[in-house]
C-alpha cells in the first residue's frame, strides 16, 4: 500500500508535539530471531508438561504445597498448560480453611480470588483483635505478612477487614526489625510486592523476574523451573515472529514519513497487545490489535495536534458514515488516516470471517471505529 501527498499544498499552519523519534529501526526488528522456534523444543516442552502433571499434581493432604504449586505456576506464566489440573485442585480445596495459619489462609484466599472463586474476607476475622486490627502475634511472621498484603490487594469495595489488613501488612513489612530477619530471596519478594501489587503488573512482563526468584528459592522444583525457562524462551520466539510481521506491516504503510506530526511507536503498540495475551496461540489477535492501537495513536494525534475543528467535523462524519467519499475536502494527511483505518478494518473483518466462518463482521468493527472517534453523547 503506497500513499502520496502534496505537503506544499497544505498552507495552514500546523502544530507539533515534538515527539521523540522512534528508537526501533526496521532492520533491527526484522533481524530478530530465536533458536527456540522449532519442533524439537515443542516436543521437549510437551514432555516436561506431562512430567509436571504426573509428579506434582498428585493426591495430597498438604494444602500449602498445593497452593504454592498453583501460585508458582501462575507467576511463571504456565497456567495455560495446567488449566484442568488447577481447576480440579481448587474445586477440592475451595472450602478448606486454615484458621490458625495466616500464611495458608492468605495464600488460599488470594489463589481463589485470582481464579474467580467466591471467598469472604471474614476468613481473616480470627487474626484480628476486638478493635478489628491485626493481632500483634501475627505481625512478626514475614511470610504471612507478605501473603496477606498480596491477598488484601484483591479487596472489593467496602471490604474493611482487607483494607485494615493491607495497611497493617504494609507497615509491618516496612518495619526495619522485620527487614533485618529476612533472607535475601524473601526480601526481594517483599520489595517487589511493596513496589507494586502483583495484580497490577502485566503478567508476561513479570515472568522473567519470577523465574529468577524461583531459581533462588530453597524449595525450588527443578522440573518446574526447567519448564518455565523453556516456555519463556519459546514464547519469546513466537513474540519475535509476531513483532517482525507487525513491523513489516508498519514499514510498508510508510506512515511514519508521511505523518511526521504523529507518534511513531510500533514496538510500544505491539507490547500493549502482548500485555493482553502473550500465549503463542494468539498470534492473529496480537497482530490485529497492534494495528488497531497504532491507528488509534495516529488518529488521536490528528485530533489533538494536527487538525482544525472544521476538519475534525469532516473526519468524524466520514467515520460515522464509513464512507471514503466523505473525505474529499480533507487535507491529504487526514485522507490517508481514514483510508488506512478503512482498509485495515476491512482486512481484519475479512480475516475473521474466513477463519471462523462468520458473516457481517465488518459492520460491528466499523461501529467500534465510529464509537472511538465519533462524538460522545
Amino acid at each position: 500500500m503506497e500513499f502520496k501527498i502534496n505537503l506544499q499544498a497544505d498552507k495552514q499552519q500546523r502544530r507539533s508535539a515534538e515527539y521523540k523519534l522512534n528508537i526501533w529501526k526496521y532492520g533491527f526488528l526484522e533481524s530478530l530471531n530465536s533458536k527456540y522456534d522449532g519442533d524439537n523444543y515443542t516436543r521437549q516442552s510437551e514432555k516436561l508438561i506431562q512430567d509436571v502433571k504426573n509428579t506434582m499434581f498428585v493426591e495430597t493432604d498438604d494444602l500449602i504445597a498445593q497452593l504454592e504449586l498453583i501460585d508458582n505456576i501462575g507467576k511463571l506464566g504456565l497456567t495455560n498448560h495446567f488449566q484442568k489440573e488447577v481447576k480440579e485442585a481448587l474445586d477440592k480445596i475451595e472450602s478448606i480453611q486454615n484458621n490458625d495459619n495466616l500464611y495458608a489462609t492468605a495464600l488460599h484466599f488470594k489463589i481463589l480470588r485470582q481464579h474467580g472463586y467466591k471467598v469472604s474476607q471474614d476468613v481473616f476475622g480470627g487474626f484480628m483483635d476486638e478493635k478489628r486490627a491485626l493481632k500483634e502475634s501475627q505481625i512478626s511472621d514475614p511470610n504471612g505478612m507478605l501473603q496477606l498484603l498480596e491477598a488484601s490487594n484483591l479487596a472489593l469495595d467496602g471490604e474493611n477487614i482487607l483494607d485494615e489488613a493491607k495497611a497493617s501488612s504494609t507497615v509491618a513489612l516496612r518495619d526495619s526489625n522485620i527487614c533485618n530477619i529476612l533472607d535475601n530471596n524473601l526480601a526481594r519478594h517483599v520489595v517487589h510486592a511493596l513496589e507494586l501489587s502483583s495484580h497490577r503488573r502485566v503478567v508476561w512482563f513479570n515472568v522473567k523476574w519470577h523465574i529468577d526468584a524461583y531459581e533462588k528459592d530453597n524449595h525450588v522444583k527443578t522440573i518446574l523451573l526447567e519448564l518455565a525457562k523453556l516456555h519463556f524462551n519459546m514464547v519469546q520466539a513466537t513474540l519475535q515472529k509476531d513483532l517482525r510481521e507487525a513491523s513489516t506491516w508498519w514499514n510498508n504503510l510508510g506512515l511514519a514519513e508521511l505523518l511526521n506530526f504523529a507518534r511513531d511507536r510500533p514496538v510500544e503498540c505491539f507490547l500493549s497487545a502482548v500485555g493482553l495475551n502473550f500465549q503463542p496461540d494468539y498470534t492473529s489477535f496480537r497482530i490485529r490489535l497492534t494495528k488497531v492501537i497504532y491507528l488509534i495513536l495516529i488518529i488521536d494525534d490528528v485530533y489533538d495536534i494536527y487538525a482544525s475543528l472544521e476538519e475534525l467535523k469532516l473526519l468524524t462524519n466520514a467515520v460515522d458514515r464509513w464512507d471514503v467519499g466523505e473525505t474529499e475536502q480533507l487535507p491529504g494527511c487526514m485522507k490517508i488516516c481514514f483510508q488506512v483505518l478503512y482498509n485495515t478494518t476491512c482486512e481484519i473483518a475479512q480475516e475473521i470471517e474466513e477463519e471462523n466462518g462468520w458473516n457481517l463482521v465488518l459492520p460491528h468493527l466499523s461501529k467500534v471505529g465510529c464509537y472511538e472517534i465519533g462524538p460522545r453523547h
